[in-house]
């Protein structure tokens, strides 16, 4: 993760994270309501964001940035990618609440695929989100992906067992837009 470029866009950047990131990011892994339909329940203090940055940063299959403002270094959310097969990634994302509204995360995400697509050649990214998860459903289809399915009863999470759409994105369809 050393390596890893720093990605820019119009108005955002997204480094490497770090453990140091875990302040700014409790924002978020902090929050009820915007853990609802994260994989695992909001983080009781500062502490527990910190252990769980530093559990994914040293994992080789994800790589994940944080997003940042240009002109100011503190992250205000995160985006990550996991090859799942070759030359198909799983991406995810999270945004504090106080940055929500701005078009942050879809151009963080857009960037990432900018990466994955033009720039590393991966033919396939998808996501998945809870079916209730209207911000993060919106948010893909407008960004071009395709409802690829429902799979029930996926994910044992904090609020139970709940179902996932499967969104996915190809390559040619992200050149051509």
């Amino acid at each position: 993760m050393a390596g890893e470029p720093i990605l820019e866009s119009a108005r955002l950047r997204l480094r490497p994270q770090r453990i140091g990131d875990a302040e700014a990011l409790f924002e978020a892994y902090g929050d009820a309501e915007l853990m609802h339909y994260w994989s695992s329940g909001p983080h009781a203090d500062v502490v527990d964001t910190r252990d769980y940055l530093a559990a994914r940063l040293d994992k080789s299959d994800w790589r994940g940035w944080a997003i940042t403002l240009t002109d100011d270094d503190r992250a205000i959310g995160t985006v990550a990618a996991g090859e799942r097969r070759s030359g198909v990634t799983e991406i995810g994302y999270m945004l504090v609440r106080s940055a929500w509204g701005h078009g942050y995360a879809r151009e963080a995400v857009s960037r990432v695929i900018d990466l994955l697509v033009r720039e590393e050649g991966h033919r396939k990214i998808f996501a998945d989100t809870d079916p209730d998860n209207a911000a993060s459903n919106a948010l893909l289809a407008s960004l071009g992906f395709h409802r690829e399915g429902l799979l029930r009863a996926e994910w044992e999470t904090h609020i139970g067992v709940r179902d996932t759409v499967a969104w996915g994105l190809l390559a040619d369809e992200w050149t051509s837009r």
